[in-house]
Order: structure tokens, then sequence, then C-alpha cells
């Protein structure tokens, strides 16, 4: 009860530094945006100039606002206020909701994820249950890993020509690796005395996989998995700054090649944000399968 108590107490304290936190950064953030007003001259100015800035609306002789055209707070917070009111319209392939934007992406990342745990988890149990698997396949691993998921994008356009499956391609290729990799340190892990009780009770390979090795592997396999999804929404974000379409990547390159720096931020904020309740999200189910010895 008193660790829970103290749980709790560390909880609420580490949110009231973080808001307040927040609440020095936007101070910081309206204080470096802020106009500043300057004299109000029209000397040096030409009548044409002086005409084009009545036109918007500013009176050099009365003084102007100079700002450094960084977004305020306000604006940004206008820009949220507009895309969340209305996030699922759809006007035409260059003018999307965001949700609809966001879907797009959630979807592609869950097709490569789902690709590579069908592949990564078997074969990560065929590599930590074999050394001969282990040593066999290091070499090829140890190449392949390092290798950036979007070196692959220009082979995935040629040969599948299709920019969305090639994005599901690429999710896949950055996901298989640490899912893998961990699964196979995970199976390899496991006690032997528990492989050694199995072996005495003549458990047949399937049911000791099943039954012996993947809950004790569980943790580890799932850590594989975060990891992975976290580099996946990495990953698909620029993928799709490259090929374009549909896609949150997609409408932040749109947004900037707009000169709207509002919804750039707003988007970056977003790309945060759902990366940040996938990691939650994994990280619930890890601590579902983790056990204490």
């Amino acid at each position: 009860m008193a660790m829970n108590r103290t749980s709790s107490s560390l909880t609420v304290r580490a949110a009231i530094v973080s808001l307040l936190l927040l609440v020095l950064l936007l101070a910081g953030w309206h204080l470096a945006t802020a106009p500043v007003a300057t004299a109000g001259s029209t000397a040096g100015l030409t009548q044409e100039q002086i005409d084009y800035l009545r036109l918007m609306g500013k009176d050099p002789a009365a003084g102007t606002q100079k700002s450094s055209g960084f977004p305020t707070p306000a604006q940004l917070g206008r820009t949220i206020v507009e895309e969340l009111s209305d996030p699922f319209y759809d006007n035409g392939p260059n003018d999307k909701g965001i949700a609809i934007q966001l879907g797009w992406s959630l979807l592609r990342v869950g097709l490569g994820f789902a690709l590579a745990c069908v592949v990564a988890v078997p074969a990560g149990f065929l590599i930590g249950m074999s050394p001969l698997m282990r040593k066999a396949f290091d070499p090829f691993i140890q190449v392949l890993k390092p290798i950036s998921p979007l070196a692959w994008m220009p082979l995935a356009l040629y040969t599948i020509k299709d920019s969305s499956v090639s994005g599901v391609f690429v999710i896949f290729i950055c996901s298989v690796w640490p899912m893998l990799i961990n699964t196979a340190f995970g199976v390899a892990s496991v006690k032997r005395e528990w492989l050694n009780v199995a072996s005495t009770l003549e458990v047949r390979p399937l049911r000791r996989a099943l039954r012996v090795i993947l809950p004790a592997a569980a943790p580890t396999i799932f850590t594989g998995m975060r990891i992975s999804m976290g580099i996946a929404w990495l990953v698909i974000v620029a993928a799709e700054m490259l090929v374009g379409g549909t896609g949150i990547g997609y409408f932040l390159w749109n947004e900037w090649n707009n000169l709207s720096l509002t919804h750039v931020i707003f988007a970056i904020l977003l790309i945060g944000v759902v990366g940040m309740l996938l990691d939650l999200g994994f990280a619930a189910l890890q601590k579902k399968v983790t056990y204490v010895e």
C-alpha cells in the first residue's frame, strides 16, 4: 500500500513538472514570435510600395508590426482547431482531412508490421532454437540489418510499381530485424532447466515451443515488437514524403510546399502524439506478458 502511494505521488509530481515545462515552452515561444512595433515612416518607399502595404491592411504612416515570420502559439491553436473540427473531408487527391491522411499511414504501418511478425517470429524461433541456424543466418542479418529502409525504396518502386505497396514493403523491411533478433535472443535465453523438464516429460516439439518457450520469451519478443513499431512509424513518414500520394508524411511535405508552417508544426506534433500512443500500447502489452521469477 505504501509503495502504491509513493508511486502515485511520484506520478502526480512528474505530471506537475511536465505541465510547468509545457507552460514555460509556450511562454518562450510566444515571446520569441510576438510582433514588435516599429516607427511609421514612408521614407524610401515608392508610391507602389505604399499602395501595396495599404492594400495588405498596413498603414506605413502609422507604423508596422515586425515579426519573425514563425507562427505563434495562438496561430498553431487555430490550425489545430481547424484541422480537428473536420478531419474526414475529401476534396480530391491533394486536399484530404487529417484523419484520412493519418488512417492511410496507420494502414501501411499495420500491414507492414503484421507481415514482419509473420516472418520474424517463426524465423526467430528457428534461429534461437538451433545453434546451426544461428551461425548460418548471422552473416545475412549483420549485412542486411544496417541498411537504411529508405534505401530499398527505389528498388521497391521499380519492381512493385505501386507507391502504397512499396511503403508497406519498406515498413516490413525496417520492422523485421529488431523483431527477429529479439525473438531469437529470447528463445535462446530460455532456462535450460525448463527445457530439460520438458524433455524429461517427453513434450512434443510444437507443444514445447508453445507452452514452454513462447511464454518465457514473450517479454523479449514484445520488446522487439515495440522497437519495430517505433522504427516503422518513423520510416513511414519519411517514405510518404518521398513517394507522395496520401499519408501524414505527404501531408507534412505538401504543407511545406504551400509554405504553411503552422500546418507543418501541427503535423509534427500529431506524428509525435501518435507515436507515443503506439509505444504506450505496446508497453501495456509487454507488461501483461512480463513475469517475475
